[in-house]
């Protein structure tokens, strides 16, 4: 194989392979990026199977072939080269691979071709198309509540349902749960569901990040592909039985209070320095017209601030975890938002007061302390 391609080309499909990639993997090929050279590309690949992704971009290709290199030195390499054009050539064994640029010359070890796995194909599932921002939002307003790390594997992805007229996203850890819906004209027949791995969520995340594309969308039987441009999301979809979370939304909160925003933000942020470091509690004292945000740890001491409201209902004290609610604060746009109450021990709601196009609610569970 041998093919010259922009430094800048390959910098910028190279990056999104990094997360894709494993550094500690019991199988060593799941630490390469395949390229594929022929006609006028080269196409990239890697996986870590369970997320796979496939790229393009544009080369003078004087040899096709394949190669399969070290991701990390290889983007490390190109990034690091003068800006111009990158050489990329196999030796005849297929055992090592060349890079150079400008007066830099490098060589890497090759792992067989046939080592690396082979991806899914797309065709023959449901399909439908979908607006990359709408997509893009779905994700930031959900991927933080999903656990990292619980037994119960279906809880460590976001379900997404797409029906004829709107697309769901909902994510829960147990402690709090988020979902979001977005009106969507795109797909036809019954409803599609599957329930997305967390990294394919911060994957999404990052190649949406450019602008707003429309993205082809296609449920496989054990996978799903998003189409991104040149790009291609391969998932494996989480096997399981998404909880029943309309159960989990509360009905009867009838206290109402609406916060600036960013006045909210900045106090729950300023008292939680001084708060447990392990609970991450805070405490919200309602009263007539005002909130007092307030924490306390006999190890740092206490701090309190308070925050003028519109509130005239009776006094209640509820405790929340300071991230949870600084999560939910960071990925909403409005400049106001609500929080619904029933008492001290019930969940709350909190929700962005006037979204434009979508609707979101964040529930979350009251601390005990």
């Amino acid at each position: 194989m041998e093919l010259v391609a922009r430094k800048a080309d390959l910098v910028r499909e190279l990056q999104f392979f990094q997360q894709i990639v494993e550094r500690k993997n019991t199988i060593p090929i799941l630490a390469n990026v395949l390229l594929e050279a022929t006609g006028n590309e080269v196409t990239l690949l890697a996986t870590d199977l369970e997320v796979a992704l496939r790229s393009r971009c544009e080369a003078a290709v004087g040899k096709p072939g394949s190669a399969t290199i070290p991701a990390k030195k290889f983007y490390e390499v190109v990034r690091a080269l003068p800006d111009g054009d990158v050489t990329i050539e196999t030796d005849k064994g297929g055992t090592t691979v060349r890079v150079s640029g400008g007066q830099f010359n490098s060589k890497m070890p090759m792992l067989p071709r046939e080592d690396f796995p082979s991806l899914p194909e797309a065709g023959g599932g449901a399909k439908a198309t979908i607006k990359g921002k709408s997509l893009a939002q779905m994700v930031a307003k959900t991927q933080f509540a999903i656990t990292g790390e619980d037994t119960r594997y279906y809880l460590n992805g976001a379900q997404f349902v797409l029906k004829p007229d709107t697309m769901t996203f909902v994510a829960t850890d147990g402690h709090r749960l988020a979902l979001v819906n977005v009106k969507h004209d795109g797909a036809k027949g019954d409803d599609i569901k599957a329930i997305l791995p967390r990294k394919t969520l911060a994957e999404l995340g990052r190649l949406l990040a450019d602008g707003d594309v429309d993205v082809q969308y296609e449920r496989g039987e054990n996978h799903l592909f998003f189409e991104i441009g040149q790009r291609l999301l391969i998932s494996r979809m989480i096997d399981g039985q998404f909880p029943a979370y309309e159960k989990v939304i509360p009905r009867g909160n009838d206290k109402h209070v609406e916060f600036e925003r960013d006045r909210l933000t900045q106090a729950v942020r300023r008292v939680a320095i001084l708060s447990n470091e392990r609970s991450r509690a805070v405490k919200m004292i309602l009263d007539k017209g005002k909130v007092e945000v307030t924490s306390s740890s006999p190890e740092f001491g206490e701090a309190r601030e308070p925050i003028a409201i519109e509130y005239s209902g009776p006094s209640l004290t509820i405790c929340f975890n300071a991230q949870y609610v600084l999560d939910f604060l960071g990925v909403v746009e409005t400049e106001v938002v609500a929080l619904e109450l029933k008492d001290e021990v019930s969940q709350a709601v909190m929700k962005p007061v006037a979204p434009d196009g979508y609707d979101y609610t964040y529930v979350i569970m009251p601390m005990r302390v």
